[in-house]
């Protein structure tokens, strides 16, 4: 029955949260749960309107009375400004000088909750968080306190944000208009556990006057009950409840992607699979304890997820295609005979722009120990590649201009990642051995080098800061350079060895590739009759069949000389048949049999 009635309220909502523009997915790693003590998150900025570039703030100082003019990071639409902070730090992507990182997840929330004549988008703020907090509290204080100034601009929001010691989702919501600032709610993940949140928000209950380990606005609950949304016990309020509520859609589409993860980690958490199916309304914690702890190889291998493996592999069915392809060209809902359905959302997905995992480590001088994984394009396809956040200028092909969503250029790592996915999607089970070698070979590469690279950053620091963020930027603009580079010959590799339905050999000698046995059986069960082989009769055959018929008829008619005679004819036609050869050695003993009685007798 809840089954039903959760399809029900699934067919009947517009989800804001499920808005194909801004669909992410954060993972959240603590110290305590990675294998070098790392605190690591990762985000895909996923959206049809997303381009990849590494985003650049110098750190700066700026005079008195300075102004910040703030532009909605998704439209480029004029907000409104603020006052500039005095001293800014050094950001590359999300990560900056401090090793802070924030993610972000876009959950939309209750629609009058909207604010729009707030100044702070949710893309602004990191960005601006970024520039201004040395510690993962502090980036929440700056958020929070901005949105109370100068108002919240875009729908309901969750956000990863994490140092080097310590990482947090905060979740927060607009008031709706009339009402400035927003609601909100932070919480510790706590220290050996992972957590994670796409598109749906992830914290319930929470605990109370526990500043240590949860933050929250004074009027989160308060507010809750104005509205209406809300009338227990403060003990009982459960954030996601009030301001978010779940449907088929906020499951099936967001937290589905969430139990991937978790169940990849946790073997426990396979049994929320009911939960994603529609099937309970028992929904997973805000964050669980991994069977074993993960390192940053681990954590890119689990951004790259189409439920393989589960009920919901993508991999498999007929909207795959011949080749097994795991993605769903959009809508990512649609209607036949005036019913409603659905295709799977993936971590893994097309729409992709860019995607990170960041590397935060306390045992290490930030200028170091901030590593920030950055990648192009669909997850799948892409090769994560180190850039140090103190690095103070990117690589060409990464940078922010090159190119863009309606210019292509060879120039840049964007289109060259694009233009491999692309060509590799309809060819999936075909191309992807080569992809994964390749992507393994590059990132590994790296891997290898981390070590030795570090070191030596190390020992130059020990003499000037100068020189090592001077080495570090050198290598993370070099080894981006490289990536570009190598994926770029790649992607021509592909072209030659995958051309015109064929696969080519290390020789370069084609060979067929055809179609999987299940998809045979498809074409067949559609049209076999249709496509089958058939035996067409040619003058030479029809002359053939003639000459051993007449021949067949004399020899049931003993005529054994007059039989032979259409039988040699036959063979004429036709000089390799055995049929009419076998049956002249037969005439030819009888005819000899009489011969021998004959002359026995008389």
């Amino acid at each position: 029955m809840m089954k039903k009635i959760l399809l029900t309220v699934f067919i009947g909502a517009i989800l804001v949260f499920t808005n194909e523009t801004y669909s992410c997915t954060n993972f959240i790693i603590t110290k305590g749960a990675s294998v070098d003590g790392s605190v690591m998150i990762s985000y895909t900025a996923d959206s049809y309107e997303a381009y990849g570039e590494l985003y650049h703030y110098p750190a700066a100082i700026y005079q008195n009375g300075a102004w910040l003019e703030i532009y909605e990071w998704d439209t480029g639409k004029y907000l409104g400004k603020i006052p500039q902070a005095s001293v800014t730090y050094n950001v590359i992507g999300n990560m900056n000088e401090h090793q802070v990182v924030i993610g972000e997840t876009t959950f939309g929330g209750r629609e009058e909750l909207g604010t729009p004549n707030g100044i702070l988008d949710y893309g602004s703020m990191i960005y601006i968080a970024l520039q201004r907090s040395k510690t993962a509290r502090e980036a929440i204080k700056v958020m929070t306190d901005l949105v109370s100034e100068y108002g919240y601009y875009s729908s309901g929001e969750s956000f990863s944000i994490g140092d080097a010691n310590e990482a947090w989702i905060l979740e927060l919501i607009g008031k709706g208009e009339g009402n400035k600032g927003a609601v909100w709610v932070a919480v510790k993940i706590p220290d050996g556990n992972i957590s994670a949140h796409a598109n749906q928000s992830r914290i319930t209950t929470f605990p109370l006057n526990d500043s240590e380990n949860c933050l929250y606005s004074p009027d989160v609950i308060s507010f809750a009950r104005e509205k209406g949304y809300f009338s227990g016990k403060d003990s009982e309020f459960d954030f996601s409840a009030a301001y978010a509520p779940l449907d088929f859609g906020a499951i099936r589409f967001c937290d589905a992607r969430v139990w991937s993860l978790f169940r990849r980690c946790n073997s426990s958490m396979e049994k929320y699979i009911s939960y994603v199916k529609g099937e309970s309304l028992e929904r997973m914690p805000l964050s669980i304890k991994p069977d074993k702890k993960l390192s940053v190889h681990d954590v890119m291998g689990l951004m790259r997820d189409h439920y393989e493996g589960t009920e919901l592999d993508m991999t498999k069915g007929i909207a795959a295609g011949p080749y097994q392809m795991p993605y769903r060209w959009r809508p990512l809902t649609w209607q036949y005979n005036g019913e409603e359905y659905f295709h799977e959302r993936p971590i893994s997905t097309p729409q992709t722009g860019f995607s990170f995992v960041s590397q935060a480590r306390a045992h290490l001088p930030r200028e170091v120990g901030g590593v920030f994984w950055f990648g192009v394009d669909d997850t799948y396809f892409t090769v994560y590649t180190p850039m140090y956040a103190s690095m103070t200028k990117t690589p060409s092909n990464y940078s922010k201009g090159v190119g863009s969503l309606s210019q292509f250029t060879w120039d840049s790592a964007f289109w060259v990642f694009n233009f491999v996915a692309n060509f590799s999607y309809p060819r999936y089970s075909i191309v992807i051995d080569d992809v994964k070698k390749t992507q393994n070979e590059i990132e590994g590469k790296y891997f290898a080098q981390q070590e030795n690279i570090e070191s030596t950053a190390l020992s130059l620091l020990k003499n000037s800061k100068g020189e090592a963020i001077e080495y570090l930027t050198n290598y993370s603009v070099s080894s981006a350079e490289q990536t570009y580079k190598t994926w770029k010959q790649f992607g021509e590799h592909l072209i030659l060895k995958y051309m015109d339905g064929l696969s080519k050999t290390e020789f370069f000698k084609p060979k067929n590739i055809g179609y999987p046995e299940e998809v045979k059986k498809m074409i067949v069960d559609e049209s076999g009759e249709s496509l089958k082989m058939k035996s067409i009769i040619t003058d030479q055959t029809y002359s053939y069949n003639e000459s051993v018929k007449k021949a067949d008829e004399l020899l049931n008619e003993k005529k054994y000389d007059e039989a032979k005679s259409f039988y040699e004819k036959a063979l004429v036609i036709k000089p390799n048949e055995n049929y009419p050869k076998e049956k002249i050695d037969k005439i030819n003993s009888i005819l000899s049999s009489i011969e021998e009685l004959h002359k026995n007798t008389f």
